[in-house]
């Protein structure tokens, strides 16, 4: 089979990471017969360099003419001083506006060989697998009005919150449909003691909740939340949260797997899918092979089984992925203080080699 994939390199530690995700789906398209044309397209800070904008029109059809768009990460301090609207985070705001990817889903899973990697207790974090799902195009992330206003010691800024039913009904009802496949068990997160959006959210989940009688549902607190995912991580199985609550709440959910590089996610909803790591594009460590790849690649897994329909492939990755962790390989993030490492090509090169069918 032959798919076609927009590749948006993004900034800093981007081209690296993804330049190693594709070697690995070459060698997956080698192993199974398939073939993967690539794409390349120009988006955040480096489309600003090049276009002024940071999402070209061309890239945002191109995106929707592809069968599914792998993303590096996006931004850094060299764009830190332009206003928010042409920021590079912008054109990723404009990418899931723009191909309607309402739900971005982030696999929590920590593998055996990493568990002594978490600041947490070994016995803490042990058996750790959860599925946050995060509302992706709507919230205090796109809500009107916003800004920054008056001038001087005078000056405010104003985001709104903003939470429509059928926004929040159709990433409930997602979450419940994905948490059959897994445990059936999902927790929504909001803070509806203080915020009006999120007493529209807990009412419409608690709506929702009633037509999945065989899942077991409750809710938390967000603040709560963020206690219990250090405190007992392993109660949890699908999360369902908002915008904001599910960027915050899963970055720090990411410590659980030892490193941010271990967290992968999908953009869901529209025709195109997006697959992009959850961490930032570290320009700190651009260009010096101390990046970890393996966020991307699991990302990739993730692409083959959403986009590509390709579950064998998709665990081909992932069983090769634990194979050269069980192996001893380690990226400066994932290495204990001394231990030996590897660099991200290193790491790439050990994935694909040991795909298999």
């Amino acid at each position: 089979m032959e798919f076609k994939i927009v590749v948006l390199a993004g900034d800093g530690i981007g081209p690296e990471i993804v330049g190693e995700s594709r070697k690995v789906l070459d060698r997956v398209g080698k192993v199974f017969g398939h073939t993967f044309r690539y794409d390349d397209q120009d988006a955040g800070g480096a489309a600003i360099d090049r276009h002024g904008t940071p999402l070209p029109d061309k890239t945002l059809q191109a995106c929707r003419a592809a069968q599914a768009v792998l993303k590096g990460p996006m931004g850094g301090p060299k764009w830190d001083k332009i206003e928010n609207a042409k920021r590079p985070e912008a054109g990723i705001l404009g990418l899931r506006k723009g191909l309607d990817l309402y739900a971005n889903l982030r696999p929590v899973k920590l593998f055996d060989a990493l568990k002594d990697a978490s600041t947490l207790k070994a016995e803490v974090v042990d058996g750790v697998d959860m599925l946050i799902v995060r509302e992706l195009i709507s919230g205090i992330y796109f809500g009107e009005p916003r800004g920054i206003h008056g001038e001087g010691k005078e000056r405010w800024g104003v985001n709104t919150e903003v939470y429509r039913w059928h926004e929040v009904d159709r990433i409930v009802r997602l979450a419940f449909d994905l948490s059959r496949l897994r445990r059936k068990k999902v927790t929504s997160v909001d803070k509806f003691n203080v915020l009006e959006s999120s007493r529209l959210w807990h009412d419409t989940a608690e709506e929702a909740a009633k037509g999945y009688p065989d899942v077991a549902f409750e809710h938390q607190i967000v603040d709560n939340c963020a206690m219990q995912l250090i405190r007992a991580p392993k109660q949890f199985d699908v999360m369902v949260t908002t915008n904001m609550f599910g960027d915050i709440l899963s970055d720090e959910a990411s410590m659980l797997t030892g490193s941010l590089g271990m967290l992968p996610s999908a953009s869901l909803g529209g025709k195109v899918a997006m697959y992009e790591p959850s961490h930032g594009s570290a320009p700190d460590i651009a260009g010096t092979g101390k990046a970890n790849p393996l966020a991307t690649i699991l990302s990739c897994a993730m692409m083959l089984q959403y986009s590509f329909q390709l579950p064998e492939e998709a665990r081909a990755v992932e069983a090769a992925v634990e194979k050269v962790l069980g192996l001893g390989l380690r990226t400066p993030d994932l290495a204990p203080k001394g231990g030996k490492t590897a660099t991200c090509a290193e790491m790439g090169d050990a994935v694909a080699e040991a795909i298999r069918q």
